[in-house]
């Protein structure tokens, strides 16, 4: 194993702030998460203990801590913090199951994702990709648009005719419903459960009504399904279906039929969205990356309409995408419970302590990113990529629990930023501030107004 900052020979205590700074502590987490992980890093090296009221956090950003955490020893790490606070919402979902029902759950929905059956989702995300583009024409040199939540809209509607099979733009509150999830399962896990959910604040009082909402959606999209024949429907819908019906008892069928369709609406929407509204900020930032993607995309769409094999034609976009998500990483923090005590780069880790991975700094680190702040897609050409630490770059996790959905999230967010860059300048309005926040995903808070030009 390479050499981790700071490691002692022998299984010690990990530094870190003292316990009597956890009411700061607290404040500064709850007011930019990020910059305290960055600072913290920094401060204390590649292994830190985060006092946060009762709780100590252990946090790891080496990718030989990844590699341990996520793949080598990963039947010792659960969800954690911040995921165990969305199951209220989630359940056992994918995302946040563990043992047994996770591994039958990922059975069930894994084939959806196959890559012949991706292929042949191709032409649908070409088709909403350009039917994106001829709605923003219409606002050529007009009045920003919210490109945050345009892409929230894009992505759910691919969401649905990709992997459900199902038109979701009659569901036109599902992205303010995910809002309140997420702000409530990130109060929660900052206030350390200290005001109960009955409590009527108004973000509480959001988080029943979004509760409620996406359970109706569910019953609703359950049912128009049901109504016709299954059959030998290869979507996840189907699929889900057909398992809830074969579990012995109804009810729990019906629990894990919700809790999977709640969970594969937010994360098979809310990364991708996330991702490609980074993606034009950055963009719009580096006028000579746009330059080149365009010159790219003319040239593959020479032909017409793009088809599956112009896919290894779009490189120069794909090495974009692979940057955008290296600082803007969808899923900013990989949290985990260690189930028994265990040494990590030459720490001791208790049983039962708060994990951290945060692939936002883990990304930034420079011992692996030269001039780590600094957009630049060309880190991801094959011939700079082949010394790096696997585990350095994780926008999609690792081990086991890799993401099962970063095939068709890869293929949709490339095929839009394509056929954007093709006949659109999109440009950030003069004097707005894009800042990062980090929920469940790493989103630009309030939105990302922007203008719309047509390339003459």
């Amino acid at each position: 194993m390479t050499a981790v900052h700071a490691a002692p020979k022998q299984a010690g205590r990990v530094p870190g702030p003292p316990r009597t700074a956890t009411m700061s502590m607290l404040m500064k987490m709850a007011k930019d998460r990020l910059t305290v992980m960055s600072t913290v890093s920094a401060q204390y090296g590649d292994a830190v203990r985060l006092p946060l009221g009762p709780k100590t956090l252990y946090f790891f950003n080496h990718p030989d801590h990844a590699k341990h955490i996520l793949a080598d020893n990963a039947a010792n790490y659960q969800k954690g913090i911040g995921l165990v606070h969305a199951r209220r919402v989630l359940g056992d979902g994918l995302l946040t199951s563990e043992g047994e029902v996770w591994r039958k759950q990922r059975k069930v929905i894994q084939p959806a994702f196959q890559a012949k059956r991706i292929s042949k989702q191709f032409g649908v995300v070409v088709e909403e990709a350009m039917k994106l583009v001829s709605r923003l024409k219409a606002h050529d040199g007009g009045d920003p648009v919210d490109m945050r939540e345009v892409m929230t809209d894009l992505s759910l509607g691919v969401l649905g005719r990709t992997l459900l099979n199902a038109d979701l733009t009659g569901f036109t509150s599902l992205a303010d419903a995910f809002e309140a999830v997420q702000d409530q399962a990130m109060f929660e896990m900052m206030s350390l459960n200290a005001v109960p959910l009955w409590f009527p604040l108004p973000k509480q009082r959001a988080f029943h009504k979004a509760d409620e909402y996406l359970q109706r959606v569910v019953d609703q999209l359950v049912a128009e399904r049901s109504a016709k024949p299954v059959g030998d429907g290869d979507d996840v819908l189907s699929r889900l279906i057909v398992s809830a019906n074969e579990e012995a008892d109804p009810k729990v069928g019906r629990q894990r039929l919700r809790d999977e369709l709640i969970t594969l609406l937010l994360a098979g929407h809310d990364t991708t969205a996330s991702t490609l509204g980074w993606a034009l900020y950055l963009i719009d930032k580096n006028p000579h990356v746009w330059e080149r993607m365009h010159a790219e995309a003319v040239e593959a769409f020479s032909g017409g309409e793009l088809v599956y094999e112009d896919l290894h034609r779009l490189t120069y976009t794909t090495m974009v995408l692979e940057e955008v998500m290296r600082l803007y990483p969808p899923v900013w923090l990989l949290p985990r419970s260690a189930v028994a005590e265990d040494e990590i780069g030459g720490y001791r880790v208790p049983a039962g302590a708060d994990v951290l991975i945060c692939p936002y700094t883990m990304h930034r680190h420079p011992a692996f990113w030269p001039d780590p702040d600094r957009f630049d897609p060309d880190r991801f050409d094959p011939s700079r990529t082949m010394e790096r630490p696997r585990y350095a770059y994780i926008p999609f996790g690792g081990g086991p629990r890799f993401c099962v959905g970063n095939n068709l999230g890869m293929m949709e967010a490339t095929i839009v930023l394509a056929a954007l860059a093709k006949d659109l300048h999109l440009s950030l309005v003069p004097g707005y501030e894009v800042i990062a926040e980090p929920m469940l995903t790493l989103r630009a808070r309030g939105g990302l107004p922007m203008t719309v030009h047509c390339v003459k």
